[in-house]
């Protein structure tokens, strides 16, 4: 799934193509808006607001799009051949003199007036790149469940708007703490770093082609995608288990050695606790 760097880098390709042009093409294809007609409006701006993009145009109507698992937004030159993805995949177009943005495969879309956004968006936590980022607010947002799992409470969009399973593997690694520790038995000290230190990552690799939380050479990542290989710290193979909220399971990676506390034997899966979907 995107996080929020890779959002963030998507609205503002969008922004620079679209931002102050009259649209020329308008091609919602998904039931609901298939008659709905853009052209002839001017894009005012692309925001990322966490996971999610509000293109906005006049009249006070916004485009809202979430891209999950494998939603994309691609930016083609008048005349450049696209290359997303097969056609039927295509859920938008919107296309101005110079510049035409496609959206592959998003499994969500649509139209609404800008003065509706709260009802799309109004649910997150301050966003790490945004605006509202207020660290105080994140902190109390995920230590107000103290029971939760870590990684599961930095899943949640409700706490912080725009980390990802990876960097939820790779800031638990850099705290030093397993995804199934309860947030309320992280010791005071880490609590206090977490919401800075996720707020770095993100803003250090939004303009980065390839993500790094190690900032070394060769190895871009800790421990997410590196199982069985041996911890770039201390040797210890890299371990990979589901970890889920009762509606979904994601793989978890984690260091056995850097990283002490509840985590599930090899070869099973960790509990599930059953509780209301994670808002993305």
């Amino acid at each position: 799934m995107p996080e929020g760097d890779t959002v963030w880098q998507a609205a503002k390709r969008l922004h620079g193509a679209l931002a102050g042009r009259v649209l020329t093409r308008s091609d919602l294809r998904v039931p609901r808006y298939a008659t709905a007609d853009l052209t002839g409006r001017r894009v005012l701006d692309v925001t990322p607001r966490g996971k999610h993009l509000l293109a906005r145009v006049e009249g006070g109507l916004t485009l809202h799009s979430h891209l999950r698992m494998d939603g994309a937004w691609k930016v083609y030159a008048t005349g450049q051949r696209w290359s997303g993805g097969p056609g039927h995949q295509i859920r938008a177009i919107l296309g101005t003199a110079d510049h035409t943005a496609v959206g592959y495969r998003l499994p969500v879309l649509e139209l609404m007036r800008t003065s509706d956004e709260e009802r799309a968006v109004g649910h997150l936590g301050p966003d790490l790149l945004g605006p509202d980022w207020d660290p105080d607010r994140a902190l109390a947002n995920l230590l107000a469940d103290p029971a939760r799992p870590l990684g599961e409470a930095l899943l949640d969009q409700r706490n912080l708007a725009g980390i990802g399973n990876i960097y939820k593997c790779e800031l638990c690694f850099l705290l030093g703490v397993t995804p199934w520790l309860p947030v309320g038995a992280l010791p005071a000290d880490r609590a206090a770093r977490l919401p800075g230190l996720a707020r770095r990552l993100l803003e250090a690799n939004r303009d980065r082609p390839v993500r790094t939380t190690t900032f070394r050479r060769g190895s871009d990542l800790f421990v997410y995608g590196r199982a069985p290989r041996p911890c770039l710290r201390c040797g210890t193979p890299i371990r990979v288990a589901d970890q889920g909220d009762g509606t979904r399971e994601r793989p978890t990676y984690w260091c056995p050695t850097c990283q002490p506390g509840p985590a599930p034997a090899p070869g099973t899966s960790a509990p599930r606790r059953l509780r209301p979907g994670t808002p993305r």
